[in-house]
């Protein structure tokens, strides 16, 4: 007996233009709804499958009046596909009704004006799920692609599909016919040439796969997405070193310096955590203060301090160190304090106030009581407050008024 498809609650939700220009309420609802699928999928796959088609059915048509300017809700969009794929893909349907749902797909994929659904086109092998399904999706897109990149055809321009045919082409391991049709691409971009670096890879063509990549950058191509396909090539001929040596650095690039490092020494462990900082301070001349936060979680204290005195370092994050550390590493913590109050001297930091150079003082003169050097940490203090050149700055005076020197 079919199991009976559950009456979801956010099918009400998504009614085309339901959330007016806000985003956050839309965001909050893409989530309940990806918990309510996630919910039914613990206890039936397929059911839950069904469910992830409806609801990428009526995304980008709820979407389509909302602000996107700031980001959210595109990351919201992309963050439910990074759910709701791999549980369309690795569902048990028949055929008849895994047709079916690509066939919805495509539909809701072709009407995605905004775009808000777009990273289906490359997931399109895996929601395939069978060689044989995606080699018919290819056979279906191979014509229009090849006539729309055909230099002599009337019908030149863009094809919505391309992308679609690129991946189905991929997963059904036709990967001689890809290369062939990514040799008739008027522009060599990247979200186009990366399908040809994987066919190479996935043929054991390591090297080539290397050398496509690399060849051809064009100027809007991203360098971490590009670092990142090669690293994985390598990774997975289990060519580490390599990896790491050519596109490691760039192919970890995250949203923080100390999410970069952290990024790093996941993929590779083997490495020294010194190792990978001093590579990644290398590659990024300039800004080595930016890597004091990376050091300290890493426990390297020393490298930490010798950062933050060469270039600018934010002094709240130094400050917060100079707080941590006061009673279990007073040492560290002296020197952290001292390099933040340098630079609230020398008039570094986001919105300083009276308040922060306050904190920063109170914390260094305390780890300075615990390393049993008050008094010279006070000195050094008074030091930096006597440089002529900062005599008259808001931190100076706050610093000349906390040493009773005003």
């Amino acid at each position: 007996m079919k199991a009976k498809e559950p009456k979801w609650e956010f099918r009400a939700r998504f009614r085309r233009s339901a959330f007016g220009w806000k985003s956050q309420p839309a965001i909050k609802r893409i989530k309940e709804a990806v918990s309510e699928i996630k919910k039914v999928g613990r206890k039936d796959r397929l059911l839950a499958a069904a469910g992830a088609v409806l609801l990428i059915e009526k995304l980008s048509p709820a979407l389509e009046r909302i602000d996107s300017s700031s980001g959210a809700i595109g990351t919201a969009v992309n963050n439910a596909l990074d759910v709701l794929v791999p549980l369309i893909a690795g569902a048990p349907a028949d055929v008849k009704t895994r047709d079916a749902w690509l066939e919805r797909l495509w539909d809701a994929y072709q009407e995605d004006a905004m775009p808000y659904i777009e990273q289906l086109g490359d997931s399109w092998g895996e929601l395939c799920a069978t060689k044989e399904v995606a080699s018919r999706w290819a056979d279906r897109l191979l014509g229009p692609c090849k006539m729309v990149w055909d230099p002599s055809s009337d019908q030149r321009g863009f094809f919505k599909g391309t992308t679609v045919c690129l991946s189905a082409l991929l997963a059904a391991e036709r990967h001689d016919e890809l290369l062939a049709l990514l040799e008739m691409a008027p522009n060599q971009i990247w979200d186009y040439r990366e399908y040809g670096v994987r066919a190479l890879a996935a043929m054991g063509q390591t090297t080539e796969a290397l050398r496509y990549a690399e060849a051809e950058r064009g100027i809007n191509d991203s360098p971490v997405a590009m670092a990142r396909m090669c690293e994985q090539v390598l990774l997975s001929s289990g060519e580490i070193d390599e990896a790491y040596q050519r596109y490691g650095i760039e192919a970890n690039r995250a949203g923080t310096y100390i999410a970069w490092f952290r990024s790093v020494a996941r993929t590779y462990p083997h490495k020294e955590p010194g190792t990978i900082l001093s590579d990644l301070v290398a590659a990024t001349p300039g800004e080595e203060g930016k890597w004091f936060a990376a050091a300290k979680s890493a426990q390297l204290f020393d490298e930490a301090i010798e950062l933050a005195r060469r270039t600018p370092c934010s002094p709240q994050t130094l400050t917060r160190a100079a707080r941590d550390f006061k009673e279990k590493n007073p040492a560290f913590a002296i020197e952290a304090g001292m390099a933040a109050l340098r630079w609230l001297v020398e008039g570094y930091g986001y919105e300083i106030t009276g308040a922060d150079v306050q904190v920063a003082f109170e914390h260094t003169m305390a780890a300075g009581e615990n390393a049993g050097v008050a008094q010279n940490t006070e000195q050094r203090v008074l030091s930096l407050v006597s440089t002529e050149c900062f005599a008259d700055g808001f931190a100076t005076r706050i610093l000349r008024r906390l040493l009773d020197l005003s």
